[in-house]
């Protein structure tokens, strides 16, 4: 399987956790993809452009972080991130959703960021931070909530990755002041999948 990417994608990175999650390292070959690039041969393989990109053993291409997360845990018939139960779990669906619009509002900011200064639109990165400050906040009360305990799931992996690229990007350290938020994070970010798949 092929599995195309970029390293500062917060969703291709959340796949490249999934791959070392389920041992999988050695059936798929991650490739980086040049996006946002005129001409990429890329666009010949998926033609939205978008990561990550999975090309499974038959030759299927699938898009989204969601669908191929799935998939690739489900590929030993033993899923451990997407339990049955969370399909219909609105409380836990609930979260999940909360974290992947942080993770967006979070990738917003930082492509905003990564264009020339004089380029940037001061009301995007405005809205983009207070966003991520809300949410914050939001998690802040909730990461006690039942669905965000236990067995790390997809919303677990979601807001820590959202939450570290925040920081790493240099919008900022989500955690501080938000006490239960930042007791959560600590053992999930210290996973050895989340630790090896930090961005160059």
């Amino acid at each position: 399987m092929k599995l195309y990417v970029t390293y500062g994608s917060p969703y291709a990175r959340l796949a490249r956790i999934m791959v070392i999650e389920k041992a999988l390292n050695e059936r798929v070959e991650i490739i980086e993809a040049k996006t946002r690039t005129p001409g990429s041969p890329y666009y010949q393989i998926n033609p939205s452009g978008r990561v990550p990109y999975l090309i499974d053993d038959g030759g299927c291409g699938m898009e989204d972080s969601q669908i191929i997360c799935a998939y690739l845990d489900g590929l030993d018939g033993k899923p451990r991130f997407h339990n049955t139960a969370h399909a219909s779990d609105w409380a836990y669906l609930r979260l999940e959703f909360s974290a992947r619009g942080m993770c967006d509002g979070i990738a917003v900011w930082g492509r905003e960021m990564a264009r020339p200064a004089n380029e940037r639109s001061p009301t995007t990165l405005a809205h983009e931070t207070a966003r991520a400050e809300r949410l914050a906040d939001f998690f802040e009360h909730h990461v006690s909530d039942p669905p965000m305990q236990g067995s790390p799931a997809m919303a677990h992996l979601t807001l820590v990755v959202a939450v570290e690229m925040a920081r790493r990007r240099g919008l900022g350290d989500l955690t501080a002041g938000r006490q239960h938020l930042a007791n959560w994070m600590r053992p999930l970010s210290a996973l050895p999948s989340v630790e090896r798949t930090f961005p160059p």
